[in-house]
């Protein structure tokens, strides 16, 4: 598979042209990489409106995932934004509600983009959980959920995997949405490698109309590669405008250097890649099965992430991570529940067997026995625009009940709110404020 995006920048470089062109490095050597960092000059191609070689990289990157795909050099928070105004465009085409139904464990992304957008969300909880970062949706619960109301959503939008690697069947979600005419849209930024099993639990596979892949979570690429990808069978009028979508909210000085990673990756992911991914699979697996013979309980069964349920060995999450610093391994995430450890087919064997004996080493205590607090459904005070736009003050969470969240800002990771805004603050969500560590918010000022 051809390189066209590195390969005009290597031969650019090669040609020791006068730059007189932003950035304003000029290709100088300072940090040993500013050669490689170009902008959009002539030949380089238009990340927006591509008909050049960032067109031949992304109609590469298509083959591979065999959908229609486009790059974000702005990670999947882009592809989200720029997913939900194209079902907001195919929902004023065909006369549908501005309303979609959205599983509770949605990205704050989302928030921000119905904000933006004015978009009404209809939030669909998790039948049973025990966190407020999974939202396990059944084919049976979304029918009962959609039959249940007076109008439908424009579309379905759901977050799978999720951050403690729990995953949800897409291929009978997907069947459910299209009985109704339903778009289903998904947040797949954390499994962009599940096109790349022996069998494919990529969401476009499984059925999806539209989905975001983070390629720097799991993809050997840089920080800030991600994909938006429209099924082939999507309306041809969305495929058309899917570049104007990413434009609305994308810089218009995209990273050459992301662009270069995404393009390389391609090559990549076509030349061996499936067989690397397999082997380390196998490698993972073996190391949750001693962990559990061990004596850990771990939950999810996304193949790339290990996810500690800790109290059950007698620890929190933050107390597993703190002692495992000792041994310089450093996690992906981590809350009085949970440790989340990410894989890629870059991670050394070596590595993970280090984090297997480092956790054996950890002597098991009597269990924890402090259940979180379980998230209810909260009542909303204002649209998320009328939030978010509304003057706001700063309280302690105690001082805030009663009050209208107003602010869509949490920490990243995991970046899923727990009280979005336009909502009441009651008890329950102070309680869930203060057992994740949330000590003051935003709320509305009247």
């Amino acid at each position: 598979m051809q390189t066209p995006i590195c390969d005009f920048v290597k031969k650019y470089n090669k040609s020791r042209t006068c730059r007189l062109h932003m950035p304003g490095h000029k290709g100088s050597h300072r940090l040993g990489f500013e050669h490689l960092d170009i902008t959009e000059i002539d030949g380089a191609d238009c990340l927006y409106n591509a008909s050049g070689i960032i067109k031949e990289s992304t109609l590469n990157a298509s083959q591979l995932f065999g959908a229609n795909t486009f790059y974000s050099t702005e990670g999947s928070s882009h592809a989200i934004r720029a997913m939900l105004f194209l079902a907001l465009k195919h929902a004023a085409a065909h006369g549908l509600s501005k309303t979609i139904a959205v599983g509770r464990n949605a990205h704050k992304s989302l928030v921000s983009a119905c904000a933006i957008l004015d978009a009404k969300v209809d939030w669909i909880y998790p039948e049973k959980n025990d966190s407020y970062l999974s939202c396990n949706i059944t084919a049976e619960h979304l029918e009962r959920f959609l039959d249940s109301k007076p109008t439908l959503p424009f579309a379905v939008y759901i977050t799978t995997p999720d951050y403690l690697g729990n995953t949800v069947d897409i291929k009978s979600l997907s069947l459910v949405c299209k009985k109704r005419n339903v778009l289903l849209l998904v947040d797949n930024a954390h499994g962009a490698y599940l096109k790349f099993l022996e069998s494919s639990l990529h969401p476009i596979d499984c059925g999806a109309d539209m989905c975001c892949d983070s390629a720097h979570k799991t993809l050997s690429c840089l920080t800030g590669g991600a994909y938006l990808h429209l099924s082939k069978s999507c309306d041809k009028e969305l495929v058309n405008q899917a570049q104007t979508a990413l434009s609305l909210f994308g810089t218009t000085s995209p990273s050459y250097l992301i662009l270069q990673s995404l393009d390389g990756l391609n090559a990549y992911l076509a030349d061996g890649y499936r067989e690397k991914l397999k082997n380390t699979i196998t490698a993972v697996e073996l190391v949750k099965n001693n962990l559990i013979n061990h004596g850990y309980t771990l939950v999810g069964k996304e193949p790339l992430k290990i996810t500690l349920s800790t109290k059950q060995y007698g620890y929190t999450g933050y107390e597993v991570n703190e002692y495992l610093k000792k041994y310089n391994i450093f996690s992906e995430f981590y809350d009085q529940d949970y440790i989340v450890f990410m894989i890629s087919v870059e991670l050394k064997k070596k590595n993970l067997f280090v984090l297997e004996k480092a956790l054996k080493t950890l002597p098991k205590k009597d269990s924890v026995y402090i259940e979180p607090p379980i998230l209810t459904p909260k009542e909303v005070g204002l649209s998320f625009k009328d939030a978010l736009f509304s003057p706001s003050e700063n309280l302690p969470v105690d001082d805030a009940k009663g009050k209208i969240l107003s602010s869509v800002t949490v920490s990243c990771p995991p970046a899923v709110p727990i009280v979005v805004c336009g909502e009441i603050i009651d008890q329950n969500a102070i309680e869930c404020f203060k057992y994740y560590g949330i000590e003051s918010c935003d709320v509305v000022k009247r």
